[in-house]
């Protein structure tokens, strides 16, 4: 019996971890989303980084912005589910009847394009999105979005106070 307690813990660890797997839904090869399916996710994610695209600064892409959405599709944007849907295929509509393939699948001045065109015909989606990217780049990183506070060091910005904190007491931005 010298084996059997850590035979035990071992087993006892393996399941805790491959349970939590599955119920976050690592263990299946689903979407890695909460809300989106794996497509649209990618699709989301291509339109924030058009909206916000990365220069000599992350972008919408690398603030993982997408996530915000997401994440907040299931909690306060839960009225917007329908209108992600609807746009999100909008979008593919469009990029299949503009340049012939998925707006993923497209170079980024053809998305630019298609993008511009979403602008025009889908407005309220268009909008709901920009507003969703923006604050998803430029929140607050436990919301789901701005990783790193990339937005947060690109502007300036320095970390907001911790409890019984200064300012003056945070590391410097930069």
């Amino acid at each position: 019996m010298p084996n059997s307690r850590r035979q035990f813990l071992h087993a006892s660890v393996s399941a805790a971890v491959a349970g939590s797997a599955i119920s976050c839904g690592a263990g299946n090869g689903a979407s890695p989303w909460r809300f989106f399916t794996a497509e649209e996710g990618r699709t989301v994610d291509a339109i924030c980084e058009r909206i916000i695209p990365a220069d000599r600064d992350p972008g919408a892409k690398e603030a993982r912005a997408v996530n915000y959405i997401d994440l907040q599709l299931t909690r306060a944007f839960k009225r917007y589910r329908k209108a992600y849907r609807e746009g999100i295929a909008a979008v593919d509509a469009a990029s299949r009847k503009k340049f012939g393939g998925r707006f993923v699948e497209l170079p980024a001045g053809q998305q630019t394009e298609v993008i511009a065109d979403i602008e025009k015909s889908s407005a309220a989606f268009f909008e709901l999105i920009l507003a969703h990217t923006r604050q998803g780049f430029y929140g607050d990183p436990r919301h789901g979005g701005n990783r790193n506070r990339v937005s947060w060091k690109m502007i300036g910005v320095p970390f907001p106070p911790i409890r019984g904190r200064e300012h003056y007491d945070q590391p410097k931005v930069g």
